[in-house]
């Protein structure tokens, strides 16, 4: 027999909380009132204001954490353990879910229902807590998830942040796509602190950095004599990551022939050393990221679909800076405080300053404003950093977007008969060409790394 759900609206009226709740609505808080397992049994309508509509109605009778988060109401987290201690904690920083497509940053405020309210009012009610929007406020620190080291306010990127709290007890394999620079790495750590393999390895391994024969033995391990050159044993990185996490970075990178065997170490979640015959279990999480297309790659055959969707368990895109404007202030005051503070020095950035980042294009997202602001630390001779102090392109307020691709040269070849016989060759040079054969430009307008580009170079012979 099931039991129809009971409304919202109905399950509060025995609750006795009325006219608190009036008070709380007034001051723009939302209250949440928990029982002892922290499932939701009452929130006020300020919720639906705060988060959006029909939230109030969904949450009823689900855990608090499905709400704002694994991170302070976990099983065996801090925020839980001073609730069940009898303590009250105010001012923790949450993301609030807002439906299934974006998040909100809030201040909660979690006290113990005092005895003489829980006599008057529903047996359940053990904890109270306040909800209030935080995104308005002045201090970084504040406006910061300092849990992980990300800096986000703009929508996008807390939704980002809640998935990785969410991601707390889960093993699943995450695969990061976003434009080069945009902090993928910075997203993988963050999956692996929060996660249930917090206390073992971090092993970041960049597969677009080595050659293919490396590659391998540099992922797998080999024997000695496995090939010329293996004078002794070698442990890979699978084993190195043991109990931890293994970060496959430009994963798109990856030879045919190493996808294949990438692909057997998902699914049957053991591999062999090179020139080796014993199989070893792994014992690591695998998240990976690329600044690639793979729909694309795989179109061309130049990547498996099926390691594509073995990979792609848990999607994670990171939108470029240019997208999230909102993110560019707090990010830019976090890393002139880390910059500054390697020099010894309390930096500060002048309005003119701020307007010139917020207004700049970032082809090269985050990683291109830290290179600015470390060149800004290092002309600026007083406590603040003044719009002369930036280098040239971003003063020029704009002049650092990458450029649009200029008609190609009469001397080129032929489109047509090129991409007849190869259209990822066609597609390179003409790139190529309209940069003048910059081949970081290039890279850049192909979304490809550097190192991969020549490779592809090499592989098609062009010169």
């Amino acid at each position: 027999m099931v039991t129809p759900a009971t409304p919202a609206l109905d399950v509060s009226e025995g609750l006795g909380f009325g006219p608190l709740e009036t008070v709380f609505e007034a001051l723009g808080r939302a209250l949440i009132v928990l029982d002892a397992e922290f499932r939701i049994i009452r929130a006020s309508h300020t919720l639906d204001e705060i988060a959006g509509k029909g939230i109030v109605e969904s949450v009823i009778g689900k855990p608090i954490e499905e709400l704002v988060g694994a991170k302070l109401f976990g099983p065996t987290d801090t925020l839980r353990e001073a609730l069940t201690g009898g303590r009250r904690e105010e001012g923790r920083r949450a993301v609030l879910r807002c439906g299934a497509m974006s998040a909100r940053l809030v201040s909660l405020t979690a006290a113990v229902v005092p005895l003489h309210v829980s006599n008057h009012c529903d047996p359940r009610a053990r904890y109270l807590v306040v909800v209030r929007p935080a995104e308005d406020e002045d201090s970084l620190l504040q406006s910061m998830i300092a849990s992980h080291g990300l800096v986000a306010r703009s929508p996008a990127m807390l939704k980002i942040v809640h998935l990785v709290e969410s991601l707390h007890r889960s093993n699943a394999t995450v695969l990061i796509t976003g434009e080069s620079g945009t902090g993928k790495e910075v997203i993988a750590r963050a999956l692996h602190s929060s996660s249930l393999q917090s206390s073992g390895p971090f092993v970041a391994v960049n597969c677009g950095a080595l050659p293919a024969d490396l590659l391998e033995s540099e992922l797998f391990g080999h024997v000695k004599g496995a090939f010329t050159g293996a004078v002794r044993d070698r442990i890979g990185r699978f084993e190195l990551a043991r109990g931890g996490t293994i970060f496959l970075d430009e994963v798109g990178d990856i030879p045919l022939h190493l996808q294949v065997k990438l692909l057997r170490v998902l699914q049957e979640r053991q591999f062999e050393r090179v020139g080796e015959s014993r199989t070893r279990p792994m014992e690591a999480r695998i998240i990976a990221a690329t600044n690639q297309d793979l729909h694309g790659a795989i179109q061309m055959g130049r990547f498996r679909d099926d390691l594509y969707y073995r990979l792609r368990v848990v999607p994670i895109h990171i939108p470029p800076l240019r997208e999230r404007p909102e993110d560019i202030a707090l990010i830019a005051q976090h890393q002139l405080a880390h910059i500054g503070g390697r020099a010894g020095r309390a930096l500060l950035l002048s309005p003119d300053t701020l307007e010139a980042l917020k207004t700049h294009p970032w082809p090269g997202n985050v990683r291109e404003l830290e290179n600015a602001l470390e060149y800004a630390v290092a002309l600026c001779t007083g406590q603040t950093i003044q719009i002369e102090d930036l280098p040239e392109e971003i003063r020029a307020g704009g002049a650092g977007a990458e450029p649009p691709r200029p008609a190609a040269p009469a001397s080129a070849p032929v489109r047509a008969a090129d991409a007849a016989v190869d259209p990822e060759r066609a597609q390179i040079v003409e790139a190529l060409e309209s940069v003048h054969w910059n081949r970081q430009k290039a890279a850049e307008a192909l979304r490809l790394s550097r190192s991969t580009l020549w490779r592809r170079m090499r592989d098609l012979g062009i010169e």
